[in-house]
Parts: C-alpha cells; structure tokens; sequence
C-alpha cells in the first residue's frame, strides 16, 4: 500500500506539472496575438520602407495612368540611342533630337539609392554643358513615384520612361543600376557602370572618352 501511495503522489505531480507548463503555453501564445494584432500597420510600414530605400519591389509596381504622373520638363526628340521611349511626366519637344551631337544618358529608378546621389550631378553636369544632351531613362514601371523622386531632388534633367525594360534589353546592358552611356549620334561610345560620386569625375569620364 505504501508503494501504490508513493507511485499515484509521483503520477499526481507530473500531471499537475504538466498542466501548469500547458496553461503559461496558452497565456504567452494569446499575449504574442494580441500583441501583433495591435499594430500591424507599424509592422507592414517598417518592411515597406526597407524594399523600396534598398531594393526594387519585387512583384513591381503598376505604371500610373498619365494624370498620375506629376509634371516634369519635356525631352528632346528622340530616340535615345536608338530607342523609342515616351517622356516622363512632359512632352516630346524642341527642335535638336537626343540622338544628334552627344548625350549622357543616365539609366535609374525612384527605389535607388546610389541614383539619389548621383542624379545631382547629373543635373550639374546638365547647367554646365549645354552642348551636350544630358536626360534619364526611368526603370521602372511607376512613372508617376518616378517623376515625384525627380521633382523632390529637385533634378530637372528630362527623363524618359522605360516600364518593360525595353532600353536595357535593346542595347544588352548588364541588370543593375545606375548606368551612365555616352551616346555620340545615336551610338553608345561608352558605358560607365558606376555610380558617379561628382560632377567633376563625370565631366573627367566624358571628357576623356570622348579624346
């Protein structure tokens, strides 16, 4: 009898035990629900942020319908390097096309951080060298957050809409951006596969390609 005692007080502690472990199990699992039920848009906002500061979104984004896209400046004639795009946020106008003389035509998107810092001096580049055509080709479906990135840096260089990668495609450029060609007459001369970090090593670039 002792033993049957001894043995049915062990079995009655293990199952109380284990009780107790499932109860605190069942506590912390509703606290945890709870806790992502009372700010789930705090958590969604944090994840958007990060794919479209550091990467392209990866299902993309819908291009905005032409009332959408905020205004921009109009681009010169083109094509652009061969290429037929349409402008981004303006008008196809002027009487000198891109592919006539030479362009520096700089290939980004509104989700890129490296073309938030070189697009600048870009824009510099453009005030400095009127002799040469200086514009953007967008890529990136979204024309309408293209032209607001634009407009925010305050960057009034013309830019083109690419929202198929139909440029990069064409002329077999590797997939990564930004891209600067040198484009004399309608031919690339040269591709800078860099970011540029100043005006003055893009007017060094250029000006040594073109020697």
């Amino acid at each position: 009898m002792v033993k049957k005692s001894v043995v049915l007080s062990i079995v009655g502690a293990v199952v109380l035990t284990i009780g107790v472990i499932m109860a605190a199990m069942s506590i912390l699992n509703t606290d945890s629900a709870d806790l992502n039920a009372d700010d789930p848009a705090a958590m969604e906002t944090s994840q958007e942020d990060v794919s479209s500061e550091f990467q392209a979104p990866e299902n993309g984004d819908e291009g905005a319908s032409t009332s959408d896209v905020p205004q921009r400046p109009d681009c010169p004639p083109g094509p652009v390097a061969g290429v037929d795009l349409p402008c981004l946020g303006g008008e196809e106008a002027g009487d000198e096309a891109t592919d006539e003389g030479i362009s520096l035509v700089n290939i980004w998107a509104w989700w890129c951080e490296p073309c938030r810092e070189e697009l600048p001096y870009l824009e510099e580049i453009s005030q400095s060298h009127p002799e040469w055509n200086v514009v953007g080709v967008h890529a990136d479906a979204n024309a309408g957050n293209g032209a607001a990135f634009l407009n925010d840096l305050g960057v009034d260089m013309p830019s083109y809409q690419d929202e198929s990668n139909l440029f990069a495609g064409t002329l077999g450029l590797p997939g990564v951006i930004p891209i600067t060609l040198l484009v004399v007459d309608g031919e690339v001369q040269e591709q800078f596969i860099q970011p540029f970090k100043s005006a003055e090593e893009i007017e060094t670039s250029v000006t040594e390609a073109l020697a």
